[in-house]
């Protein structure tokens, strides 16, 4: 069991979040108030009945529960609500800063204009106390050509994101399918991550740091299965965003205790705790941290070592990530 002190830490210390996809913190009651204002009607008949459903066995069985739940969101101000409700939460468990991702396929698909759709989670991120930029992810299962047209139409908005990443069903899309739409990226001065080594193989994060130059891994926990690779990842201080409740929830690992984050630190790479889709899985920062902690023998120096992780990670300016780095030391300082 987790003693009181380590749990108080764990709580309190300063940190940063960089991997949550900003629709994957729709609450089921945020779902059902704005699924009334928009009149849009749901195949669910209460927030228990679509809490209940979130019984997921892999990525696709979550995604499609996902997309569903997206379904209420049209108007700049659901965007905007939904963003605010994450940003109190992550304000309450010490989130100083944090690196939203959103999919806009997922909406202008269903016709929702681009600007609705950026200037409603951005307008919240300035609204908030807590630091906050967003990056855009790019849904894999979709067509690489499909990726450049929404790339295209988000640039008049370029001023509000930071990055591109890759989301979406991993097993089937590799990496190497969005190489042309990256490098246009990469010309852009855009930061770049992906999603690789969830439910993919090793073989996708190679693609990722390879073809597409990312500069963080998402998720990546299958690194551990290929030496060269995980010795590299280690040696080049690529930072991977591991998300532990996700990964139990999906089914990447049976249980906790099987979680491979400390073996991870153990190899010297730069992991970090993150939260993926809060609502749909089982928990926020905090949540994440004291499920992990709960269940692998880590103690205080792994936690310092993880929030200096997430803001090493960041993309942020030196002195303003050396602001932080320095605040999680003046906290642990403290204990």
């Amino acid at each position: 069991m987790l003693n009181e002190q380590l749990r108080r830490v764990l709580q309190q210390m300063p940190k940063a979040e960089l991997h949550i996809h900003i629709e994957g913190s729709l609450e089921p009651e945020l779902i059902f108030a704005l699924a009334e204002r928009n009149g849009v009607k749901l195949a669910y008949g209460s927030v228990e009945e679509l809490r209940a459903a979130y019984a997921f066995t892999d990525l696709q069985s979550f995604l499609d529960i996902y997309y569903a739940g997206a379904s209420v969101l049209l108007k700049e101000q659901d965007f905007y609500d939904m963003t605010a409700a994450y940003l109190k939460r992550a304000e309450e468990d010490n989130v100083r800063h944090t690196e939203i991702f959103f999919d806009p396929q997922t909406h202008t698909h269903r016709g929702v204009a681009m600007d609705v759709i950026i200037n409603g989670i951005y307008r919240a991120c300035q609204d908030s106390p807590v630091s906050a930029t967003l990056i855009l992810c790019f849904l894999r299962h979709l067509s690489e050509e499909d990726a450049i047209v929404t790339l295209e139409a988000a640039l008049p908005y370029r001023d509000k994101f930071i990055g591109v990443g890759l989301d979406s069903s991993e097993v089937g899309n590799p990496p190497e399918k969005f190489a042309r739409v990256f490098a246009r990226c990469r010309e852009l001065g855009l930061h770049l991550v992906a999603h690789a080594g969830e439910e993919g193989p090793p073989a996708y994060i190679y693609t990722a740091l390879d073809t597409l130059k990312v500069e963080r891994i998402d998720h990546g926990v299958r690194c551990l299965e290929d030496p060269a690779l995980t010795e590299r990842l280690a040696r080049e201080q690529m930072a991977l965003t591991v998300c532990p409740l996700s990964n139990i929830k999906l089914c990447v690992f049976d249980k906790m205790e099987q979680h491979n984050i400390l073996d991870l630190l153990n190899a010297n790479i730069v992991a970090t705790v993150n939260s993926d889709d809060p609502a749909y899985f089982g928990g926020y920062m905090n949540d994440n941290f004291i499920a992990t902690f709960e269940a692998l023998p880590l103690g205080l120096s792994h936690a310092q070592r993880l929030a200096r992780n997430s803001f090493a990670a960041a993309f942020l300016p030196a002195a303003q990530k050396q602001q932080y780095l320095d605040e999680v030391d003046a906290f642990f300082a403290k204990v």
